[in-house]
């Protein structure tokens, strides 16, 4: 095995060649090809700038415009980039390797729409962790340079940006910074400028690496990035090491005592006091980082220990399947609306969702100053989900659980503990026509965030998608508490999708409402409900003019069961029906359902923006194709039954319907089908493949085609290989890569870190389909995760597609043998 070496400071930092390059190498996939670029009209939309990002201030009076730039380099994703403990990190400034930096500021007044650039950054910053200040006077940020992260702050009047301190904060894992809430300090994480040069690679090994069990049963999905070697601990405690410091908007720096592996700081809501949460040893090979021993303790602002909350073990042994959890407390936290009141939760069933319990979870405070024993909030016979704190009076926990797809909030009040929990909603979370949306929520006088009510504390209100059969139309409701009556304020109308983002005066019932149609792209606006005016507020350009008179349809079709399905159909702009059907691109992700009602309902809405990202289907609409997106694809297991029991013969009944709808309104050809996706979406083109002659051809990228290789569950399947090997052999493609007799292209990162993907499942896969003579191809992408980023990876991905899609599908012969199942 080959070594790469690159130099970090005085010290070297020696990197194993990836497992997936090597075997690469041993079957001939390394051939030096060059980067190449596709068709011209797909490249320009690729390198279209990108839309702004929005963050409204805590106050609602201000708008923060974040532009980022759109791919960055190959270069740039080639640079030293440590895997460890789930982790990926740079290691030359102590920060995320594989961030999206924002590389320009814009504030803009709401009232006024005046905008003023932040200016008196840094050439070519690179801005991340932007955060508000809670008067909304400033805003906090780092800005990542090659050998540090600094800490900058800019003020909202006047745009004026000015670093902070010197000191290089840590940002490998967990958030570098909070504001207090007197919004004049900000606590951070910095690295201990006490802790030397990174160790030296042995050149020796010390000896090997063992791993033991002793009768303990502790089944553990698959994870990429794990440690492997004393080595990889000692660099893992080495970036993860750090200490706390207390910084004033005039630079003056209070360092604290304590430091260690911090992977939380975060103050309480008067600002009293830092909740921090610290890794220590023993540290594992088979789980991540997020299972790691951890301490939680309450500092005061001097770095004095005022109470240890709890000492949490290595959490190796974590019953598999949904629904369950660690044991102990979790979600520890603030409550919102207190001044510094912690909540947790605790599981009851030893954290096993498969344990039969009449209680799951309980879910405990402790008020400052933390000497009384934790009260009792609520208990919960569904697992945790969250809680939204209001008042002594309101609070709304949540609950769900994953088997029955249940999902439950109840009204209880902190301030009142004798008063019994009143459910407020009760309803299957699959069923997306009875959601009752999220409540919304404002910023208290702390900067936390709180539940929005009315001014008497009655009322909440709810903002969702509103799905519907006629597709989505997101709504505005008014919720009594008391009488749970509901009143419609608000509902998205033709033809525009419209959704409210923030209600900024709840008395005259003003909205931040975010705007799109099929040819508009999204712009915020201003609305107010008590006159029914509009104001638009931002004018972000149609990012990619050139597609603007494509042609977008909501359609429904059913399947052969009777399970309704639905897809967005697109048409290359001036296409017409006389033109004659067209070679057509599938895009599926397949899903499952306990309900064949649930199933059946229609997703996605027919106004949305045609919105065309680097990964999007929607690109070859420029090269003559039709493109179905997202036609569904349920798989369904009702009441005792598990979907996956028939999970092949359901997919390809869903393609068979797609397929029949298309081909019924005349613009797909059926002999001109290619079917793709990425992740399970990868899963399914393959198993289409094996299972059925629908496609002449498919692309799968990303996916997992032998489940042998995650044998403790995948996806939303629960039992094991041992519990149902038949499923388990039925689902992977690898297991019927004979059967594959269309041309199929493989695409995978070779850094993928995506639980279950690892990049040898594609190697594995391609093998085997060569092994019988299936057309096949396998394009490795170096230094690219789950998702791909670098211009030149993107670029080339399409240009394998454009390709693949030109050759065997769009200019296909006609075939001879019968299209279906087999």
């Amino acid at each position: 095995m080959s070594y790469l070496n690159y130099r970090l400071g005085q010290s070297k930092i020696k990197y194993v060649v990836c497992i997936v390059s090597v075997l690469c190498i041993s079957v001939g996939l390394l051939s030096g090809q060059e980067y190449r670029m596709p068709p011209k009209a797909i490249a320009d939309l690729v390198d279209a700038p990108p839309t702004p990002g929005v963050s409204i201030s805590p106050n609602g009076d201000w708008m923060l415009l974040m532009e980022r730039y759109n791919l960055p380099s190959i270069a740039e994703l080639a640079q030293p980039e440590l895997r460890i403990a789930g982790l990926r990190i740079n290691p030359r400034n102590n920060g995320p390797s594989r961030s999206r930096p924002t590389v320009k500021l814009t504030f803009k007044n709401i009232n006024s729409l005046d905008e003023i650039e932040v200016n008196g950054l840094p050439d070519e910053a690179r801005i991340n962790s932007i955060r508000w200040s809670p008067d909304s006077k400033h805003i906090a940020f780092t800005i990542s340079k090659e050998k540090n992260i600094e800490l900058w702050v800019a003020e909202t009047a006047s745009g004026k940006a000015r670093r902070l301190i010197k000191h290089s904060l840590n940002a490998a894992y967990g958030a570098p910074l909070y504001w207090l809430s007197d919004s004049k300090t900000i606590v951070c994480k910095v690295v201990d400028k006490n802790r030397g040069a990174p160790i030296p690679v042995p050149t020796v090994p010390g000896g090997p690496i063992t791993h033991e069990n002793i009768g303990k049963t502790a089944p553990a999905r698959t994870y990429q990035d794990l440690l492997k070697n004393q080595y990889d601990k000692e660099l893992f405690e080495y970036y993860l090491s750090a200490k706390i410091v207390l910084v004033s908007l005039q630079g003056k720096v209070n360092e604290l005592p304590p430091k260690g592996l911090i992977s939380r700081v975060q103050p309480s809501p008067d600002g009293k006091y830092l909740l921090v949460e610290k890794i220590h040893r023993p540290f594992s090979y088979l789980v991540p980082v997020y299972r790691f021993p951890r301490r939680v303790e309450i500092l005061d602002l001097d770095g004095k220990l005022i109470h240890q909350v709890v000492d949490l073990p290595l959490a190796e042994e974590v019953p598999i399947g949904r629904g369950s959890v660690t044991t102990g407390p979790r979600s520890i936290n603030w409550r919102a609306d207190a001044s510094a009141m912690l909540y947790w939760v605790e599981a009851q069933d030893g954290g096993n969702a498969k344990a039969k319990a009449d209680i799951r979870d309980k879910v405990f405070t402790l008020n400052a100053p933390f000497k009384d024993k934790p009260e009792h909030l609520i208990s919960l016979q569904f697992r945790y989900r969250g809680i939204y704190w209001g008042s002594d009076d309101i609070a709304l926990a949540s609950e769900r659980w994953p088997r029955s797809r249940l999902a439950r909030t109840w009204l209880v009040k902190p301030g009142f503990r004798n008063d019994e929990p009143d459910l407020i909603f009760d309803y299957s979370y699959e069923d997306r026509y009875s959601n009752p949306g999220n409540p919304l929520t404002t910023t208290s006088k702390w900067g936390t965030s709180v539940l929005q009510t009315t001014k008497d504390n009655k009322s909440i209100f709810l903002s969702g998608t509103g799905a519907s059969p006629e597709g989505d139309r997101p709504f505005l409701d008014r919720m009594n508490l008391k009488s749970k009556g509901k009143q419609r304020l608000w509902r998205s109308k033709a033809p525009y999708y419209e959704r409210v983002e923030k209600i900024l005066d709840v008395n005259n019932l003003m909205l931040l409402t975010r705007r799109e149609s099929k040819t508009n792209p999204p712009n915020y606006f201003l609305r107010n409900l008590k006159n029914d005016k509009i104001q638009q507020i931002t004018e972000f350009p149609h990012p990619a003019p050139q597609l603007i008179d494509i042609q977008k349809e909501l359609i429904t079709y059913e399947r052969k069961d009777g399970v309704q399905l639905s897809g967005t159909l697109y048409l290359p702009a001036g296409y017409k029906l006389s033109d004659g059907p067209l070679p057509m691109l599938m895009w599926a992700y397949p899903r499952e359902f306990k309900s064949a009602a649930a199933a059946s309902q229609v997703t996605g809405s027919p106004y949305q923006f045609v919105r065309i990202s680097s990964s999007s289907p929607l690109l070859f609409l420029t090269q003559g194709f039709a493109v179905l997106d997202g036609p569904g694809m349920p798989i369904v297991g009702e009441g005792d039954k598990e979907p996956n029991d028939t999970f092949v013969e359901q997919l390809v009944s869903s393609a068979e319907a797609a397929i029949e709808e298309v081909v019924r309104r005349g613009v797909g050809d059926r002999d001109r089908m290619a079917i793709s996706g990425h992740s399970y979406g990868a899963f399914m083109t393959a198993n289409l493949l094996a299972h059925s002659d629908l496609f002449r051809a498919g692309i799968a990228r990303s996916g997992a085609y032998n489940r042998t290789f995650t044998p403790f569950g995948f996806q939303n399947e629960e039992r094991t290989f041992w519990q149902a090997p038949d499923v388990y052999f039925k689902m992977s493609p690898f297991m019927h890569a004979d059967k594959v007799n269309e041309p199929i292209l493989l695409i995978h990162g070779v850094a993928d870190n995506n639980s279950g993907t690892f990049p040898i499942q594609s190697i594995r896969y391609y093998n085997a389909l060569k092994g019988h003579g299936a057309t096949a191809r396998l394009v490795m992408l170096p230094h690219e995760s789950h998702g791909y980023r670098a211009r030149e990876s993107v670029m080339h991905t399409l240009w394998e597609m454009s390709q693949w899609l030109d050759k065997y599908v769009k200019n296909a012969a006609p075939r001879k043998t019968t299209l279906g199942s087999r």
